[in-house]
């Protein structure tokens, strides 16, 4: 079975999909680093994702040092994110990450690493959600998704939110995010 290490953004998106359980009915098995958790997870859905199968694992010594690494080799990373990143590579395990900056670093280091749509893929292929194609949009359950490119949606994807104006921060429903962005 494969190991995932997942970023928080990952986990917000499935979330916001409504697609949270149905990537659980996969044969992976979905872990996050402990610090990750505490931080970022515990007090926002962290007992319905560890109820969904989410294993939370530590870092040893040498692990958290090399989190330190990547933290000052770019430090525009969360330290919850090197701390992903260093689980991958410390376990060889495939991280799972929507930001940029963590999946360029993930590349440099040679750690296998895909996003939401490799794992979109990976839930049409086992049969776990369906997508349909309604002429111009796909329809993944109840929400509709733009199969246009980001800088040509025209219309509101996914709960009406534009996306030239949504932004994971500004718009996290409990303003967490917001507060915590820079930390």
């Amino acid at each position: 079975m494969h190991v995932l290490v997942s970023d928080t953004s990952v986990l917000v998106d499935l979330e916001r999909g409504s697609l949270l359980e149905a990537s659980f009915r996969l044969p992976f098995r979905f872990v996050v680093p402990d610090l990750l958790y505490e931080r970022e997870l515990k007090n926002y859905g962290g007992e319905e994702l560890i109820r969904l199968g989410l294993v939370i694992e530590e870092l040893d010594g040498d692990g958290v040092s090399l989190a330190l690494t990547y933290r000052q080799q770019a430090p525009a990373l969360s330290l919850p994110d090197c701390f992903a990143l260093a689980l991958a590579q410390t376990r060889s395990w495939v991280l799972l990450s929507g930001d940029s900056v963590l999946r360029q670093l993930a590349t440099d280091e040679a750690i296998e690493c895909h996003g939401v749509l490799w794992l979109l893929d990976r839930m049409r292929a086992a049969d776990v959600v369906s997508i349909r194609k309604k002429s111009d949009q796909g329809s993944l359950g109840d929400k509709n998704v733009s199969t246009k490119p980001r800088g040509e949606v025209t219309e509101a994807p996914l709960g009406g939110l534009s996306s030239r104006s949504w932004s994971p921060v500004t718009s996290c429903p409990c303003g967490w995010l917001a507060s915590n962005a820079h930390k």
